[in-house]
């Protein structure tokens, strides 16, 4: 495979040559997409050419949102916020895409071994990536990368312990403002008349703010109890992000499991198009036995399916 850095004329970053690893500092939030620097778990990435990628995060025993579990283990979802802002620095440090780019997530997975995982007794969790970018899209010229593929292994303390991989697709404004445009429709507010929300207790999460469904005669939907949460809107946004489609469903199982299904160690999600803010999207959710499908609808339309596993 030629490698893209070469073909479109990019250099390495600058560096000692076969430096190791840092965890000392985070990148700049800029280059993960994020507003607030408490959120980024990024510390370094390198190139090992080919294609191939070697980054470090460190994933924070005292998350707000994602908190380590009683016995030190970090959420899941830790592992899909690390994809995330890999599947951001990469593009736009190493590929030529602008930092202005809209990324869209295709698909995104995860697989954790929960015999491997890291525990954080103490500060934090000092996490290696080792990413590998494929499928790589261009442009009709050829000069523009307009998308990719990217899987990463996460190791901590020499042990492999999860796998993640997505597909996006990168946009420019006007691109994006196409599609977008296309894609509006159905924007109206919807008020949820006898709407209840879920206790944090009920979702496992640390706090009201963190709920981000509610259920309504019957009926679960998306709807953030904050939609200024520090992590799951950090920035604003004209939709929903993947994130927090990947949360609604894993709190929909929850709750429609009655907490029995709480703790995700495979995932798979496609988003079909865009999930709306509004109207509220409805999350939908069948277990079998320790696995659960789940899909979201809007305007009677599917906006997004996946599959959650449990132990």
């Amino acid at each position: 495979m030629v490698i893209v850095r070469e073909a479109h004329g990019l250099s390495e970053p600058s560096g000692p040559a076969g430096r190791p690893l840092s965890w000392s500092r985070t990148v700049a939030r800029e280059a993960v997409h994020r507003v607030s620097v408490a959120e980024v778990l990024l510390t370094d990435v390198r190139t090992h050419g080919d294609n191939r990628f070697e980054a470090a995060a460190q994933w924070p025993r005292s998350h707000p949102t994602f908190p380590h579990g009683g016995d030190g283990r970090h959420h899941p979802l830790m592992i899909a916020e690390t994809l995330r802002e890999l599947g951001i620095y990469i593009p736009t440090r190493y590929y030529a895409v602008p930092a202005g780019a809209h990324f869209l997530i295709r698909d995104i997975s995860y697989r954790l071994d929960p015999e491997t995982e890291p525990r954080a007794p103490y500060g934090a969790s000092d996490i290696t990536c080792r990413a590998a970018v494929t499928d790589i899209r261009t442009s009709p010229c050829g000069r523009f990368v307009t998308g990719m593929r990217l899987d990463v292994v996460l190791s901590a303390g020499g042990k492999l312990f999860a796998w993640a991989g997505g597909t996006a697709r990168f946009l420019d404004g006007t691109t994006y403002a196409e599609t977008r445009a296309a894609a509006h429709g159905h924007t109206a507010r919807r008020r949820l008349r006898a709407a209840v929300r879920p206790s944090p207790a009920q979702l496992a999460v640390p706090a009201a703010r963190d709920v981000l469904v509610v259920r309504d005669g019957g009926v679960v939907y998306l709807d953030p109890a904050d939609p200024r949460h520090p992590f799951f809107f950090d920035h604003w946004s004209d939709h929903m992000p993947g994130l927090v489609l990947l949360e609604g469903a894993r709190q929909a199982a929850a709750l429609a499991t009655g907490g029995t299904l709480i703790r995700p160690v495979v995932c798979r999600m496609k988003a079909i198009r865009f999930t709306e803010s509004y109207p509220p999207a409805v999350v939908e959710c069948t277990s079998h036995g320790r696995t659960c499908v789940f899909r979201l609808r809007q305007a009677g339309i599917c906006t997004a399916v996946g599959v959650l596993q449990y132990l």
